[in-house]
Formats: structure tokens, C-alpha cells, sequence
């Protein structure tokens, strides 16, 4: 039996949407409520004059993880949190858990550790978290981590960094020597406290969101070969 993806009714929706970049009419057919597929859409949208190409990137948009705006954190202008999250069209049987723990371990190069409450289950490995959670039609993962790190030595650089210069700005106007020496050395090293944690924190935000969006990904794509059982 093909595996070839189906679109809902309101994806199909949502692509058309997003490939004629307007609202779709209330009048336009979508197909069985079984859905569509991406060859079926294409050829509706061969109909109003849409490119197969056009079709085929707005069908693959809904594919991508959605980044989670409440893990998103941000301090002193960069990035510290990052998360992605998707919804799953139905529930991971224990053996797919299961796998997708030893992808997380695999991807993220750490152990964790598993939990679960009721329905919930959980991956954690620190600051990294993967969360499963029940929706009405299915699952959603949620994947988050932060740099616990960043807040605090950032903060006290930058703190050492304003303290340096009160003090340098003092020392200048009272004529104390050793003072100003002192004032610019903490402001130097609080700057370079700053700078140790800062500059890294980009790469390691974009390295932890694509991992996250690699395991989505993946698991995306074993959900929609294996059909649930039943």
C-alpha cells in the first residue's frame, strides 16, 4: 500500500492559502474528508494557473517544525532558549517512544532521563527537555532547552563592565591613579567575561534548533510510514 501523504481538509486549505499567498474562496472543493494528496493538489492547482513547484513548497511548509515561542528566551540582546514543537496526527505506541529516546540520545549526545505522568511523557537531560503531550487528534512534541549558564555570567560582566566604568569616570575626576587602574581592569574583565559567554551563544542557539528540527523531522517521517494500528 502507497504511503504517500494525505492532506486534511484544512491543510489543504492552508496550502493553497499560502501558495496563492490569499485566502482560499468557501467554495472551493477539497476533496473526501480522507484527504488529498500532493499530486491531487497540484493538479488543482494546474487548474488555477499555480506552478507544481509553488504546490509542492507550500505543502512542504506545513512539514516544518514550528519554532515554540514560550522556550524562546532571550538576555541582553541574544539568544539563550530555543525550542520546536509539532503536532502528531495520532499517539506514539510505547515501541516509537521508545526509538524516539534513543534518537534524542543519539542527536544531543546525552543520556537523560525518561518520565512519565499519565499521558505525559517526558525526555529530560538538564536544561534539554523533549515533551509528549495529548491533543485531541494525536500528540505534540515539544523539544526546549536554554543555556542555564548564559543569565548569570553575562549579567556579571555586564555588571563588572558598568561598575568599571563608574569607577574609572570617579577615579579620572578625583586624580587617583591607582584607582582608574583598578576600575579599568574590572571593566576589562567584566568585558571579556561578556564576551566569552556571548559570542559562542549564536552557533549553539542555530546547532540546538536544527537538532531539534532533525529529530521532528524524523519522527514525522516514521509516523506517516507506520500507520497506528486498528
Amino acid at each position: 500500500m502507497s504511503h504517500e501523504r494525505r492532506y486534511s481538509e484544512d491543510e489543504v486549505s492552508e496550502i493553497l492559502d499560502r501558495a496563492t499567498e490569499a485566502h482560499t474562496s468557501p467554495g472551493t472543493g477539497v476533496g473526501p474528508a480522507s484527504g488529498m494528496t500532493l499530486r491531487e493538489l497540484q493538479e488543482i492547482g494546474d487548474e488555477v494557473g499555480i506552478p507544481k513547484d509553488v504546490i509542492a513548497r507550500a505543502a512542504a511548509s506545513l512539514d516544518r517544525p514550528v519554532p515554540d515561542a514560550a522556550a524562546h528566551r532571550t538576555f541582553l540582546g541574544t539568544t539563550i532558549g530555543v525550542g520546536r514543537s509539532i503536532d502528531l496526527p495520532r499517539r506514539l505506541t510505547e515501541e516509537e517512544w521508545n526509538r524516539l529516546v534513543v534518537d534524542l540520545r543519539m542527536t544531543f549526545d546525552a543520556k537523560g532521563r525518561i518520565r512519565q505522568e499519565g499521558e505525559f511523557r517526558q525526555w529530560t537531560n538538564g536544561n534539554l527537555q523533549a515533551l509528549l503531550e495529548p491533543t485531541a487528534t494525536g500528540e505534540r512534541l515539544r523539544l526546549r532547552t536554554v543555556k542555564g549558564s548564559a543569565m548569570p555570567l553575562m549579567g556579571g560582566g555586564a555588571g563588572m563592565m558598568v561598575a568599571g566604568a563608574v569607577g574609572s569616570l570617579a577615579a579620572f575626576l578625583l586624580g587617583a591613579g591607582p584607582g582608574l587602574v583598578d576600575a579599568m581592569f574590572l571593566g576589562a574583565t567584566g568585558a571579556a567575561l561578556f564576551g566569552y559567554v556571548r559570542i559562542p551563544l549564536p552557533n549553539w542557539s542555530r546547532t540546538r534548533a536544527r537538532q531539534m528540527e532533525d529529530v521532528i523531522t524524523r519522527l514525522r517521517a516514521s509516523v506517516e510510514s507506520e500507520p497506528a494500528e486498528g
